[in-house]
């Protein structure tokens, strides 16, 4: 039996159509560091057809890629309908990528015209005689472009375009953007998505984060980073007010520009929300408006949940996600009926898989662990904006007949949620038992004394390997490591305890701001860190 069901496309198309009609009056807000410039979508979506038709003229054409080298500013949104709109690429540039890792991508990826902030010209100018198919250079704003050669510039371009380019229309299943994985084990992978995936994803940020027209979503996340976890076009769809911090990243800029304009929803890492937090505690920064903040990119500590609840009256929802996995795979919210006290169990966790996301745990051999909360095994996923595969990129180990195998190390339990406990290559493996990263990480975080903690396996020759705690301490903090392994003591298990400890000025942090592990783990190796050894081992 056949279904009556009309068949409309899921396309980005759809949802640019959606906000352009029922919201115009809805507004797209850059900070300038000083002050902020306001767009009403009706503006915006005209200057998106208008980039469209330029960007044709250029002789882009459908399945042609586009990169933006930009930071999160109306431009960017711009771009972030009007390539996909016309059947072309749009491919997001890590701008904290090495230059080596850039140009790769770039190359790789085959972009034919990229579109650059004026204040990131030194970049791009420092690769542009090793781009092979880059054709146009297109900049947003004013700056000397000399080493760049001939560009174009962006409010030129769009002056001289048509403001009623008519999209055409676009396979559901053809590609609508891209983004490459931050390559800390070789390469970079490109990730491409679909207009059907990035429809579909963008109804389940809707449901999950439960956004509407009534909210001010301020977009911390990295435009170039899996689309922002695509919360502009959620913003766009529902007709929420879209605040983008533009290069303003630090926490004092950040609080001003909160302060300001008064968003009531927020999305980024630990890294950005604890150093809100410890502006707003030196400076009684106003950032009451702030109702939810949704965290992922690495594990929250519980510490900043609570800190976050009880100091600023936000509540701080952990995600989980990657690149491949566009990137919401779980939340952490509380299952029905959960007491008070238990609230925290499940907030601290990595969650459960929202819909449209199936999740799994396996063991070494394939088959799936008991959903205890006590085996351990690898966590892959599946679902219609989960990646099958990478551009032009072979990598058979990342798949499991159907399933995308994600390195991350972790349990479940009966009622589905997930944590994890490490990712696969930071596994620490001591003994024969394992000791989790991260639930020693999270813990280093809650003493009073620590801002930031990361744990790595390092040689040992009784048990082939034992932590190595790294701490970062609080502006004039000081503390010792027995004290850290006292604060410790009793929450895991006595043999998880640290023996090394190391104090850094900073950690190393990858491009997107999560811990670069391997980096830490090679400074141990080459000596280059000076490490308190507080004693042997003991498995009692």
């Amino acid at each position: 039996m056949e279904s009556t069901m009309q068949e409309a496309p899921l396309t980005i198309t759809a949802l640019f159509r959606r906000g352009e009609a029922v919201f115009p009056d809805s507004e797209v807000i850059t900070f300038q560091g000083e002050g902020s410039r306001h767009t009403r979508f009706a503006e915006v979506a005209e200057r998106v057809r208008r980039l469209a038709g330029a960007l044709s003229t250029l002789g882009v054409r459908p399945g042609d890629r586009v990169g933006t080298l930009c930071w999160n500013t109306q431009e960017h949104v711009e771009a972030y309908f009007a390539v996909p709109c016309m059947g072309a690429v749009l491919h997001t540039l890590n701008l904290r990528l090495s230059p080596q890792q850039l140009g790769f991508v770039i190359n790789h990826a085959a972009d034919r015209v990229v579109i650059v902030d004026a204040t990131l010209v030194p970049l791009l100018a420092a690769l542009r005689p090793h781009l092979t198919t880059v054709e146009h250079v297109v900049v947003v704003g004013e700056a000397d472009t000399s080493a760049l050669g001939e560009v174009l510039r962006y409010e030129e371009l769009l002056a001289s375009a048509p403001g009623d380019f008519e999209f055409p229309e676009v396979d559901e299943r053809s590609a609508a953007s891209m983004c490459y994985t931050t390559g800390t084990t070789g390469d970079p992978k490109g990730v491409v998505y679909s207009h059907r995936s990035v429809y579909l994803h963008s109804f389940c940020v809707w449901a999950s984060f439960r956004l509407d027209d009534t909210e001010r979503v301020l977009v911390i996340v990295p435009q170039f980073h899996v689309n922002a976890w695509g919360v502009p076009y959620v913003a766009w769809m529902v007709g929420a007010d879209m605040l983008l911090p533009n290069r303003f990243m630090t926490p004092d800029l950040m609080c001003a520009f909160i302060s300001a304009e008064r968003p009531t929803f927020t999305g980024g890492v630990p890294t950005i929300f604890t150093g809100m937090l410890a502006h707003v505690r030196a400076s009684g920064a106003d950032v009451s408006s702030l109702k939810r903040a949704v965290c992922g990119g690495s594990a929250v500590p519980a510490s900043l949940i609570d800190a976050f609840r009880d100091e600023l009256g936000i509540k701080l929802i952990q995600a989980w996600g990657m690149t491949e996995t566009s990137p919401i795979g779980t939340m952490a919210i509380p299952p029905k009926d959960t007491p008070p006290e238990k609230e925290m169990y499940y907030r601290s966790k990595t969650g459960r898989s929202v819909p449209g996301v199936e999740l799994r745990v396996v063991d070494e051999d394939g088959g799936e662990v008991a959903r205890d909360g006590a085996a351990v095994g690898e966590i892959e996923v599946r679902g219609p904006w989960i990646t099958g595969s990478y551009f032009r990129a072979d990598a058979p180990e990342k798949f499991d007949n159907g399933w995308l195998r994600t390195g991350d190390v972790g349990t479940i339990d009966a009622k589905g949620f997930v944590q994890i406990t490490d990712r696969s290559k930071d596994v620490i493996k001591s003994g024969g038992e394992w000791i989790s990263s991260v639930e020693l990480e999270n813990l280093l975080a809650g003493h009073p004394a620590v801002a930031e903690a990361a744990v790595v396996g390092v040689p040992d020759e009784r048990w082939q390997e034992r932590p190595l705690a790294t701490i970062v301490l609080k502006p004039g903090a000081t503390v010792e490591p027995a004290e850290l392994r006292d604060f410790l003591d009793g929450k895991v298990a006595h043999w998880w305890l640290p023996e090394r400890w190391a104090f850094l000025e900073s950690l190393p942090k990858t491009s997107v701001g999560k811990q670069d592990k391997k980096v830490i783990r090679a400074m141990y190796a080459e000596g280059s860190i000076e490490v308190v050894d507080t004693g042997a081992a003991s498995r009692s």
